[in-house]
């Protein structure tokens, strides 16, 4: 038995127990009708109960055997080999339990060890006997915690609290796992930063202008020597995400928006604001793919035209002028959600007045709307610098501190995939200081988006 055929049994076993908890339930109801509150909850709630006894402990063993039943496995196939078949590391192990699922599976024909073919028995074996194990196991508890909660129901029973109750359970752990998750990740940075800071001075990484990770450290150096220093990654970070692409975006998502709220007509904008967003749906490879291909070459023949022989085929412009198209629906979408918020006897008393249309967009709606058009404006750059399929595929890697947009220069999460791609040593200064970079942006991420939420509730709160 698998894991996969024990979780279709426990979800048989679930909803048996709550057919048998529901037909007691009814006949709760036929029986007590005539009594005034005699029964407490629906038929319903003594189905969910039953239900949700089965197979919450049932789930929970089946979650362990997914767990770990492969590590089990794994430990009984290597234990089952004669000494010396397989070497010690754990990459030579990894490699051969790699062989051996291969064989299992029907991917291999063959296996480079000729301990393989007996090790796909034992692994055949133990798989088998451990789904059992599990997979009963969960059946067991299944039934017996359906019984539990069958034989507690009564008239009276308020099978709709406990049902409630779990439930509210069940919310606040899914809010929990999404606050622990965020705390493990800026924890996980925060230490690996430290770690990172120890071998290398923070002064130097923040304020040096020199970024060379590939440059060995020797083991009485106590500096970085110049090699992490991290102001090219910041100053490209901001050059393209910040400036070029804001450069695109901030006025092409505005002007969108005011056609859009203003002088669209009804029919043109029911159609045009989804097409519009759909560029936000848009994969980011697929940005980086039309940008790698068509824009770059495009910049670079451009530069060439006008005297710039030295341009790169790999450019800051490229990249940014394709990530503010990309990030045009965060600043339009709320530059339209903030004009539409604005109340309409302001738009009305601007007009009365004597004011065009042209003037009362001008000198009324936006400047009633600016909060929120800042706020969509601080989202879309904190999105634009934390992009990096863009950056990879159009602007490059090289670590160039240059206001030249023709040149070819790189951002912190460009950087960050470039030195966590492969087999990397993670006690080293190369990897490590991915994370400081991972830090510094998480940082200015959270910084950006605090603002913009606190605009926007400002914004928000002028015309509740």
């Amino acid at each position: 038995m698998t894991i996969g055929v024990g979780f279709l049994l426990v979800l048989a076993l679930g909803l048996l127990a709550g057919w048998l908890g529901y037909r007691r339930g009814l006949g709760f109801v036929a029986t007590h009708s005539t009594e005034v509150g005699a029964v407490h909850s629906r038929p319903g709630y003594h189905a969910a109960y039953v239900a949700v006894l089965a197979l919450l402990p049932a789930l929970l063993l089946l979650t362990i055997g997914a767990v770990m039943g492969p590590g089990l496995v794994s430990r009984e196939v290597l234990a089952s080999v004669p000494a010396g078949a397989v070497g010690p590391s754990d990459l030579e192990q990894a490699a051969f339990l790699s062989e051996v699922r291969g064989l299992v599976s029907g991917s291999y024909a063959a296996a480079f060890n000729p301990q393989a073919e007996s090790a796909a028995a034992v692994w055949k074996a133990a798989s088998l006997r451990y789904g059992l194990i599990f997979g009963l196991g969960a059946l067991a508890l299944g039934g017996v915690g359906a019984f539990w909660g069958w034989t507690r129901l009564r008239p009276d029973f308020r099978a709709r609290t406990r049902v409630e109750k779990l439930t509210m359970g069940l919310l606040v752990l899914a809010s929990l796992v999404a606050i622990l998750t965020t705390f493990g990740i800026v924890a996980s940075l925060v230490f690996e930063s430290f770690r990172f800071f120890q071998m290398v001075s923070p002064a130097e990484f923040l304020f040096g202008t020199k970024w060379s990770p590939q440059t060995a450290m020797r083991a009485d150096q106590v500096g970085s020597s110049g090699a992490f220093g991290a102001v090219p990654l910041f100053w490209g970070t901001v050059f393209i995400g910040a400036i070029i692409a804001m450069v695109v975006a901030i006025p092409l998502g505005l002007m969108t928006a005011i056609y859009l709220t203003q002088y669209a007509a009804p029919g043109f904008r029911r159609w045009a604001k989804p097409m519009l967003e759909v560029l936000a749906g848009v994969p980011t490879v697929v940005y980086g793919f039309f940008a790698a291909l068509v824009v770059a070459p495009a910049v670079r023949n451009f530069a060439v035209s006008i005297g710039i022989s030295d341009a790169s085929s790999e450019s800051a412009l490229a990249a940014g002028l394709v990530m503010g198209v990309m990030i045009i629906p965060f600043v339009s979408s709320m530059a339209d959600d903030a004009l539409t918020a604005v109340p309409r006897a302001m738009r009305d008393g601007s007009l009365a007045m004597g004011a065009t249309p042209s003037e009362t967009i001008r000198k009324v709606l936006i400047p009633a709307a600016l909060p929120g058009i800042v706020g969509g404006v601080l989202l879309a750059v904190s999105r634009a610098i934390g992009e990096t399929m863009i950056v990879v595929m159009a602007a490059g890697l090289a670590a160039n501190l240059t206001a030249n947009p023709f040149n070819s220069v790189t951002t912190v999460t460009a950087q960050i995939v470039a030195l966590l791609t492969g087999d990397q040593e993670f006690d080293s200064a190369k990897t490590l200081s991915a994370f400081a970079l991972g830090l510094v942006l998480f940082l200015v991420t959270l910084a950006l988006n605090i603002y913009a939420l606190a605009v926007v509730k400002k914004y928000r709160e002028a015309y509740d």
